[in-house]
């Protein structure tokens, strides 16, 4: 059907137009065109230009070339009144206008073009057609121009510059594109929502978010795109390639407009200026922030509470919090919004969509307030300053939450349990522990979360992201209040202080903890006996007095562990396989928290004591440190009933019932316990 239409297309075209090239085939209206047509192939040019000698297949072709010597360009459009050296051109111009395309791709796609030499590209990509080869790597092109532009990256030529601020390109299309951001010029509008653009392409790009098209698919994710850059940036994310790398302190980048963005805190470039105060920031998303801490202007009150907001349609949407009209569902958890833009943002739930990527770190969010409110973390900006105690804060939620200390006003009020919170949001949150509802879920392990906060810092445990880094030994930390707590080690600083003994503590967590002491309080009960501890980590650790099953058995010596973690790291002692090994002196362990122990060697790193914040090696020196602050002796003697804080204190108690004193003295036959008493006794005899 379609070789017919096409065959009848073709017919059609050659009574129309009898005069035919004998070389190409193109057919002619009249005679005179098939003349001059013939001198593409046979290459003459009789017609020359007399100031620079270039040469004409006709003389209209010789008069058009004349205009841009004397900058003549007397056909002008009636709509946007640029001026054009001919009048093809301004033909061509006018189907920007228009909307007319009138060459259509027939054979395969139908897609349609307003430039005949569009089209003849265009089939080069269902041929697979690329003519043009780089003589220096081989990279094949489909257009001549491209090959050009290529061949400037091996000459590092760059041939032409704007007049205005020097900036060079590469080609003379790189260029016109650039003067329009010195014109502001932007010729090519959507008809849909009326935005302007400078490139034609930029307008066709934007088209798709109106029709939803995404042609370019992951085929990895099924993940789909509507630019083939952003298909070809995504799919690094499976890759883990980064091409881009700083050649200051060798970052690799996954884009190259990222490593653009990082430079500038090497150059310390910033050019996107506030006009209000002229505070300057290294990106455009940084300005689009600070600039909204200028503009609090509230204009539209709600006739029900006397609330008041910054436009109509934020108060258009509080109204429905008054009629509790919730029109928007999610179709897979029947969850309903108040206004179309929260379902969609929502719908990222299900989807894992992120599509808001930070220009400096290139992380990825979900919300394009959290990509703002991430910025103030490159940018350190504050804006917004409690008018009592000084404090600054970087979010003005976060600044009215805080004024409610200085209050003591507490708004909002569960009704369940009747807990008061200082936020609705951190009601709401409140409000999950209740209802059991934890909507955010871990793709990899399937754990649910109350807050999409908590499932990003979960997600680090499967991906190994530490993106807190300590710029004095380099340690990393999944949470940044670790890193600032890590932080105090180097610098020693404790700002927390007991007002009845006068302690310094570099922890609140501590300063809480030590507190406990002056107040007796043992919030921690456990209950299978009934005894109270001080912290949480005691009780886990007494729970285990109670629990002795061993259940992971060892197939090669019969030895029984309680944990199959603990039976993974023993079995490495039968392969004397190290799979951690220390990157500072290349020692290898059996598994990652022997790593993380022996790193204290090289950090001088040590677990404290959060009561008297004495250092140890060791976890388990600390936890059994800890017994003295918790008078817990979880090791009692089945004998006499006497109990011990270790159980190597219990196992030489035993000895005295069972007579069996098995560590002789060599010299005077005097026997020990243990063998820290005869080597103790052995000094005796040495001196």
């Amino acid at each position: 059907m379609t070789f017919t239409r096409n065959k009848n297309k073709m017919a059609k075209k050659t009574a129309l137009k009898p005069f035919t090239c004998d070389v190409c085939g193109k057919g002619f209206t009249i005679g005179s065109d098939l003349k001059i047509h013939m001198r593409i192939h046979t290459g003459e040019r009789p017609f020359s230009c007399d100031i620079c000698n270039k040469g004409f297949v006709s003389s209209g072709a010789l008069t058009g070339h004349m205009r841009t010597h004397t900058g003549e360009k007397p056909y002008s459009c009636e709509v946007c009144q640029k001026s054009f050296a001919q009048n093809c051109s301004l033909n061509v111009h006018m189907r920007i206008h228009t909307g007319e395309r009138p060459y259509s791709c027939d054979i395969f796609c139908e897609k349609q073009f307003t430039h005949k030499s569009n089209l003849n590209v265009h089939m080069r990509i269902h041929k697979g057609d690329t003519p043009f080869t780089c003589e220096v790597c081989g990279k094949m092109f489909s257009q001549r121009s491209k090959l050009k532009a290529h061949i400037r990256s091996h000459t590092g030529e760059k041939l032409f510059s704007c007049d205005i601020c020097k900036k060079v390109f590469v080609s003379s299309r790189n260029l016109t594109y650039h003067m329009r951001t010195h014109t502001g010029e932007r010729p090519y509008s959507c008809k849909v929502c009326l935005k302007r653009f400078t490139q034609n392409s930029s307008l066709n790009v934007h088209m798709r978010i109106h029709t939803g098209e995404r042609p370019f698919t992951c085929e990895v994710c099924g993940k789909s795109f509507t630019t083939g850059s952003d298909l070809k940036a995504h799919m690094r994310t499976h890759t883990g390639e980064k091409p881009y790398s700083c050649k200051v302190c060798e970052k690799n980048f996954t884009q190259k407009y990222s490593l653009k963005v990082h430079m500038r805190i090497h150059t310390g470039e910033r050019p996107f200026t506030c006009e209000v105060c002229r505070k300057c920031f290294t990106t455009g998303s940084e300005l689009k922030a600070h600039i909204g801490t200028h503009t609090a202007e509230e204009l539209f009150p709600c006739k029900t509470c006397k609330k008041v907001f910054a436009s109509l349609r934020n108060l258009t949407c509080h109204m429905r919090t008054h009629t509790s009209l919730r029109p928007f569902t999610c179709q897979l958890c029947q969850k309903g919004f108040m206004q179309s833009r929260d379902l969609k943002i929502h719908m990222r739930i299900h989807t894992g969509e992120r599509p808001y990527s930070c220009e400096v770190c290139e992380k990825q969010f979900s919300y394009k307030s959290s990509l703002n409110i991430h910025m103030g973390t490159h940018t350190g900006e504050r804006p917004f300053t409690c008018e009592v105690c000084g404090k600054k804060f970087s979010q003005r939620s976060k600044l009215k939450a805080h004024i409610r200390t200085h209050t003591a006003e507490n708004p909002f009020s569960c009704d369940i349990c009747k807990k008061v919170f200082v936020s609705l949001r951190n009601l709401t949150y409140h409000m999950k522990t209740h209802t059991g509802e934890r909507p955010y879920s871990c793709k990899v392990c399937q754990k649910c979360f109350i807050q999409p906060s908590h499932l990003n810092i979960h997600m680090r445990t499967h991906t190994g992201e530490r993106p807190y880094s300590c710029d004095i030994c380099k340690k990393s930390f999944i949470y940044a209040n670790r890193l600032t707590c890590h932080m105090r080690t180097h610098t020693g600083e404790r700002p927390y202080a007991c007002e009845v003994c006068e302690k310094q503590f570099s922890y609140k967590s501590s300063f809480n903890v030590h507190m406990r002491i002056h107040t007796g309080e043992k919030p921690f009960t456990c209950e299978v006996c009934g005894k109270s501890f001080t912290r949480g980590s005691d009780l886990k650790a007494h729970i285990g007095t109670h629990t002795t099953e061993k259940l992971f058995p060892c197939k090669i010596c019969k030895k029984v562990f309680a944990s199959f973690r603990n039976l993974t790291c023993h079995m490495r002692t039968h392969t004397s396989l190290r799979h951690f090994t220390c990157e500072l002196c290349q020692k290898g362990f059996m598994d990652s928290r022997a790593l993380n122990v022996h790193m204290r060697i090289h950090t001088g790193e040590k677990p404290y004591c959060k009561v008297c914040e004495k250092k140890f090696a060791h976890n388990s020196s600390l936890n059994v440190h800890m017994r003295i602050h918790t008078g817990e002796r979880p090791f009692t003697c089945e004998v006499c009933g006497k109990s011990f804080t270790t159980g190597s204190d219990l196992k030489v108690h035993i000895r005295t019932h069972t007579a069996g004193k098995i560590f002789p003295c060599d010299i005077c036959k005097k026997v020990f316990v243990s063998l820290r008493n005869l080597t103790c006794h052995m000094r005796t005899h040495t001196g």
